[in-house]
């Protein structure tokens, strides 16, 4: 119904005011909208009639028509809806009048908003089949009332909907959509095309023998070789292109070419042909599958991440490569997962990050992983022990504890891309937590690995637990560092900027000692720093001498840097106390 307030208003001749009607008219889909007279006409005639029997009320049908047709009353991204609420705002209309309530929207919160439009701008809402008038309480609680319904109804059919597809697909159903490059749709069903399924094989068979979906796209591309081309009902022309390296890399990942469907994860069979046999289709996933282990690995990089899809933290946190560059050198980490992403706590109203997320020096965790297998190998009777029920006999097992042995003996020399490989098929994972390194190896891969063979697949699943104790220090107000475990074997490169520290400390005491009665001050001033840092790195000269020669190698205490030792103003005179003082035992 129109408002009272222009229901009521009349000219100064006693006629009624004119009262602007703008109808509004809309259809979900798009079926049916080709015809002569379709449901967008029927609401429109229906909301021209209501408006023609208030004609004695001053009410005029707007000759606009505001039609969405083959849009959902779920969401406003409607074209004819924003028209709508445009010429609403510019003042052009004065009562909207639809065939019923949920035809201008089926989302009650949309609902709220559009009314607080009409509302700002005095206009009324009128739905033809039920009487309404929003500018009464009640009129608005039964219109809010009939939105919930609208909302539900909407709801549940999206469940009924999703039911279905889920029930369909687990009969291995097709359930429409674009047909892919080897198959047409007849009778609802999916049938082999042959030339184009021939394409697909060939697609397929040249992958698995390159490896590279690169090379492969610009065979395909000088063959002449194009994506499905597709023609609509109206006659739309889509696809015909030439195949990119994504849609490549669905095509070789579908299912549907086994003859399958898959939903939500879970695979079915189908109802229609396979164009890819078994052994085929097994090359090619095990072509992908390496592909991805290189490149989440880059296993062809100057220094790889050895252990990258090993390594967890202590809850369970996958801890993932990266690196940093500073002054053209770089360092690598192993970081949390929920580190990089910004993740807090669960759960922890303070908002502080989890207290485990840590960032590793890849050098020092590779270290102690290497380290520690190559000792296990190593080590005959703890290796005979394993191969001893997998042997077929003592002269196997001697051989195996053997070959086992001449593995660690030569691991050092191995290629990276050779480390990820034994890596790989040895570790189950590695557990990192603040005082230990945890390595779970499949203890079945051991006289697999010795023998130069793959992990068998019907491996007894026993796995061997080896830990090293390893503590996690503190450097500077970001990162922690792994701090080898006591008495392990030492493996780091000398710190850079505590040798040039070192360099500058030997220069200033030389300048010191030469004497010529120069005081501190001017041969800081000589030596362009102030005479503060001056007389604190001059002290570095006369450190104890396997301090210094500790630093040469690289076997100073992880948290000794060059910025605390150089910030050191009281550093003992004798070299007990300086070991003290800089952490060395």
């Amino acid at each position: 119904m129109r408002k009272a307030t222009r229901a009521a208003s009349r000219t100064s001749t006693g006629c009624a005011a004119v009262v602007r009607c703008a109808i509004y008219t809309r259809k979900s889909s798009e079926e049916g909208l080709e015809q002569d007279f379709n449901s967008l006409d029927a609401q429109r005639e229906a909301c021209e009639a209501y408006v023609a029997s208030q004609k004695a009320e001053g009410w005029i049908a707007l000759p606009r028509m505001y039609d969405d047709g083959g849009f959902s009353g779920g969401t406003m991204e409607r074209p004819a809806l924003h028209q709508l609420l445009t010429d609403i705002g510019a003042g052009s209309i004065d009562t909207v009048v639809v065939y019923k309530v949920d035809r201008l929207t089926r989302s009650l919160s949309d609902f709220a908003r559009i009314v607080d439009v009409f509302d700002g701008a005095g206009v009324s809402f009128v739905s033809v089949t039920q009487s309404f008038n929003t500018t009464t309480s009640m009129g608005r609680l039964t219109l809010n009332m009939l939105l919930s319904f609208a909302q539900f109804e909407r709801e549940v059919t999206g469940e009924r909907i999703r039911d279905k597809i889920a029930a369909s697909r687990a009969r291995g159903m097709w359930m429409g959509g674009r047909p892919p490059l080897g198959y047409e749709v007849r009778d609802r069903k999916l049938e082999i095309v042959e030339e184009e399924a021939t394409t697909v094989r060939h697609i397929f068979g040249r992958y698995a023998e390159t490896g590279s979906v690169l090379e492969l796209r610009a065979e395909l591309a000088s063959a002449g070789i194009t994506a499905k081309r597709h023609v609509s009902a109206t006659g739309n022309v889509t696809g015909g292109g030439s195949l990119g390296r994504g849609a490549l890399y669905r095509l070789l990942q579908s299912r549907l070419y086994r003859g399958e469907v898959s939903h939500k994860g879970a695979v079915y069979p189908g109802q229609h042909e396979a164009i890819v046999d078994e052994p085929l289709w097994d090359r090619v996933q095990a072509v992908l599958a390496g592909n991805r282990v290189e490149r989440a690995v880059h296993a062809d990089a100057a220094v790889p991440s050895l252990l990258a899809g090993l390594v967890q933290d202590g809850d369970g946190i996958a801890l993932t490569p990266t690196h940093a560059n500073k002054n053209g050198r770089r360092y690598r980490y192993y970081v949390s997962r929920d580190l990089i992403a910004g993740r807090k706590s669960v759960g922890d109203p303070s908002g502080h990050r989890r207290s485990a997320a840590r960032r590793i020096p890849a050098r020092d965790l590779e270290g102690i992983v290497e380290t520690r297998i190559m000792a296990l190998l190593e080590d005959a009777p703890a290796v005979d022990a394993i191969i001893a029920p997998r042997a077929r006999d003592v002269e196997e097992r001697r051989r195996l504890v053997a070959q086992a042995g001449d593995i660690a003996r030569h691991w050092p020399t191995l290629s990276p891309a050779e480390k990820i490989t034994n890596l790989r098929q040895l570790v189950q994972v590695i557990t990192v937590t603040p005082d230990a390194v945890r390595i779970t190896i499949h203890a079945g891969a051991i006289p697999a690995l010795a023998s130069g063979q793959a992990r068998p697949e019907d491996d007894d699943g026993e796995i061997l637990t080896l830990q090293v104790a390893a503590t996690l220090k503190r450097v500077g107000m970001e990162m922690r560092h792994l701090v080898h475990a006591p008495d392990g074997p030492h493996n780091r490169k000398p710190d850079r900027s505590l040798l040039r520290l070192l360099a500058r400390a030997q220069r200033f005491r030389d300048l010191v000692l030469k004497g010529d009665g120069a005081s501190l001050t001017a041969l800081a001033e000589a030596s362009g720093v102030t005479g503060s840092y001056f007389s604190r790195v001059v002290r570095l000269g006369f450190l104890a001498p396997d301090i210094t020669a500790a630093i040469l190698d690289g076997r100073q205490p992880v948290e000794l840097t060059a910025k605390r030792l150089s910030l050191t103003a009281e550093l003992p005179n004798d070299w007990p106390g300086q070991r003290r003082d800089l952490g060395f035992r």
